[in-house]
């Protein structure tokens, strides 16, 4: 009895969008970056798991021979002529291997998870597909930069999605799903991009949708973001015991340049009064999450980004490090000297906060002005003592 499609037909596979895939009754059509398509099948027989790539659209495979293999498969099972070894038989998949990433991430509470399931499913697995986990080479990486610039992607984009496959790699080993890793992994060189930050009506703006937002934890994070520049993972890992709403601080363990003393401003000191009083009794966290592992929020990119596009803000663009990027900038805006910007944010140098004096020039345009006050007392008559003596 011939097998009846609803979902894997012929317009719906014309239709469908670069790095999209169709699954229906153990058959999967992915269409890849290249825009060609790849026919699989993923299903049980005789209490065995078979999963091959059976070709290629553009070399003329279509839906038939994904189903006529697997009616063979079954056949041949029927007749006890099922030759599979025990195990594994076909090296473990770029994507199967993506999908299992993902969810052993989820299940151990790791960072950026939604972002690096975003890259892998929109770009990398449509990308690598059916490729052997085991058999990536540099060449293939080469290629998938290639492509991903051609498409327009900015060289500092196509860096994070390399930094998940790297890691996807890496863990691969650990978890012992391969036995090393080979491939060497190349980085595009950065240039040095103007940094992206909020403007005071962008501030306000977001704040407001923050507020609005079903996630109660949204708002405050971008309150403490903004008032302190400090880095997403410093802020949800923010300990009751770490605020000191006195001496208007906030301690910083672990981060990246090391333990320091965040100064946060007198109203986000009352802010955060507020918001301890509000918390269970016991409760440790800043950002308490009962359902996580260590008891707090890991990630909070999903209501931020609802809360940027609800306040018309471009998600894509603005992230949760562009609060950092707001608050030091306004910093250096302020006039506040760079040394003490650094103090108050963290850097590791000041070379990176220097970055930050390059991104407006009214500020500096002031700094001049005052500097001009200074050294303009009689100009005049000096001026007069540069002109040449007329000759007589």
């Amino acid at each position: 009895m011939a097998v009846r499609f609803n979902k894997l037909t012929r317009p719906a596979i014309r239709a469908l969008q670069v790095g999209h895939s169709l699954t229906e009754h153990g058959i999967t059509f992915r269409r890849d970056a290249n825009g060609d398509g790849v026919y699989s099948v993923n299903i049980m027989v005789d209490r065995r798991r078979i999963h091959r790539v059976i070709g290629r659209e553009s070399e003329g495979v279509t839906r038939q021979q994904a189903e006529d293999f697997i009616a063979q498969a079954r056949t041949d099972a029927r007749h006890k002529r099922l030759e599979l070894p025990e195990g594994r038989k076909t090296p473990l998949s770029f994507e199967e291997a993506a999908d299992r990433y993902v969810q052993r991430l989820r299940d151990s509470d790791g960072k950026n998870i939604d972002i690096k399931e975003r890259q892998l499913k929109q770009h990398l697995v449509p990308f690598f597909a059916a490729k052997p986990l085991s058999g990536i080479e540099s060449f293939d990486v080469e290629r998938y930069k290639k492509a991903r610039r051609s498409a327009g992607a900015a060289k500092a984009t196509v860096n994070r999605e390399l930094a998940t496959l790297s890691h996807l790699l890496n863990q691969a080993v650990e978890w012992k799903w391969i036995k090393s890793k080979s491939v060497r992994i190349n980085r595009f060189k950065e240039d040095n991009q103007r940094i992206v930050y909020l403007t005071d009506d962008q501030c306000v703006a977001l704040l407001e949708a923050a507020a609005s937002d079903h996630n109660e934890n949204v708002h405050a994070f971008v309150m403490v973001g903004l008032h302190t520049g400090m880095r997403h993972a410093e802020i949800l890992a923010t300990r009751r015991e770490d605020v000191d709403v006195g001496k208007r601080v906030i301690w910083v363990p672990q981060a990246k340049a090391g333990s320091r003393e965040q100064p946060i401003t007198r109203e986000l000191a009352d802010y955060l009064e507020r918001r301890m009083d509000m918390l269970p009794p016991g409760c440790e966290w800043l950002f308490p999450s009962p359902g996580s592992a260590t008891g707090h929020v890991h990630t909070i990119r999903k209501a931020f980004r609802r809360s940027a596009e609800r306040a018309g803000l471009d998600p894509d663009q603005i992230t949760p490090h562009t609060l950092r990027h707001t608050a030091v900038t306004h910093l250096v805006q302020a006039g506040v000297d760079l040394p003490t910007v650094q103090r108050i944010s963290g850097h590791k140098t000041l070379s990176m906060v220097a970055r930050y004096a390059h991104q407006s020039g009214s500020h500096i345009e002031s700094a001049m002005d005052r500097l001009e006050g200074r050294v303009s007392r009689p100009h005049e008559d000096n001026i007069r003592r540069l002109k040449p003596k007329s000759s007589t």
